[in-house]
């Protein structure tokens, strides 16, 4: 990523984050279908089909024009398979062209060192890839094997910020693979994470010892903890509820192919009300809104928009990420891969933009 546009979007991202400090009104992260369709098909997934037809390049750009006029500062694209949409190019650039940061969710099946160019002279902001295994099997095709060369071709051409996160639960045969995955991406100059892979309802699937043990090596793979909430799903990892209060309809939403607002990916359904129709009345019903599903939530864009109106948790995310006596998280060794994996809270000054910073950018 070239340090001028680093340095822009560092700016945005300031601005952006402080506007949702001193203010609760509009929303900060919308996910946006353009596509249900995907080329894959994870055992574990329930986000896609293998048949839907792309929403039209025009529609789309109303919702987008909708989100601008909501307020909204981040948006990413996701699916499905995002890339699959004839107009993904423009899409992201019309996103940009409204002043919002762009993000991109896909599978890099799709990617070519053309596309990537395509992607820059688009202006997006972040891409991730979700990669789950070293070797491809039944449970996901989404493999480091077949991934790896795409990787490259990001690491050489694209201007963006690249993040890969590798997942632990639902049926992942070698947990361990988490650590190759993620020691891959720190090699070739990309941010790491890790996630939970949640049950039909968003909720947690717990983790066994040897998961755990994985997620607890996997974090400090990533010096700079990109995008992770720390405790948050330390506690989730351990088969503990968390204390925070969801803005999902507010601060996130998520809006599906068919252009409706719903909690989440995984509560879709609710409100279910169209986007075109969507007002202020509805962000302030949704931000005060108890979600029964809180407690044990695992899809992070939720915990990581409501963080900016939770003084507490806010505060503990900052101290987190303050440097203990004695502590050097670079210097922690991290344990080899088997050879079966090598292929006073309303007072208190809060925190500073860049700790917010970055547990907000793009998933």
């Amino acid at each position: 990523m070239k340090r001028s546009k680093f340095l822009n979007l560092k700016v945005r991202e300031a601005s952006f984050i402080a506007r949702g400090l001193l203010s609760s009104k509009h929303p900060v992260l919308a996910h946006v279908i353009p596509m249900r369709r995907c080329n894959l098909a994870c055992a574990y997934c329930n986000e896609y089909d293998n048949f839907s037809e792309p929403v039209p390049f025009a529609e789309m750009i109303r919702r987008l024009d909708k989100l601008a006029v909501l307020g909204t500062s981040i948006i990413t694209i996701s699916g499905g398979e995002p890339m699959m949409h004839p107009q993904i190019f423009e899409l992201i650039a019309h996103i940009r062209q409204r002043g919002m940061i762009a993000g991109l969710i896909t599978n890099g099946f799709y990617l070519t060192p053309d596309k990537i160019k395509k992607f820059n002279d688009a202006d997006l902001d972040y891409l991730q890839i979700s990669i789950d295994n070293v070797e491809p099997d039944e449970v996901s095709k989404k493999s480091l094997k077949l991934l790896d060369k795409r990787l490259q071709w990001l690491a050489k051409h694209a201007d963006f910020h690249v993040n890969i996160n590798s997942v632990i639960g639902g049926g992942i045969k070698q947990p361990e693979d988490a650590l190759v995955i993620g020691g891959r991406a720190v090699e070739l100059g990309f941010s790491t994470t890790i996630g939970v892979i949640h049950g039909g309802d968003g909720t947690l699937k717990p983790l066994a010892e040897r998961e755990r043990r994985v997620y607890e090596a996997a974090k400090a793979l990533s010096k700079k903890e990109y995008a992770r909430i720390g405790w948050f799903q330390d506690n989730l990892t351990a088969g503990q509820p968390n204390d925070w209060k969801c803005r999902s309809g507010a601060r996130y939403l998520y809006i599906c192919e068919d252009g409706l607002v719903h909690y989440c990916s995984q509560q879709r359904g609710t409100p279910g009300i169209p986007l075109a129709d969507y007002t202020q009345a509805d962000i302030n019903r949704e931000y005060d809104t108890e979600k029964f599903c809180a407690p044990f939530c695992t899809v992070a864009c939720s915990h990581k928009t409501a963080l900016l109106d939770d003084w507490r948790n806010l505060i503990r995310l900052y101290l987190d990420f303050l440097p203990r006596p004695g502590q050097n998280r670079a210097a922690q060794p991290l344990p080899s891969p088997t050879a079966e994996t090598r292929p006073a809270e309303h007072t208190a000054k809060p925190p500073k933009p860049e700790t917010v910073r970055q547990v907000l950018s793009a998933e």
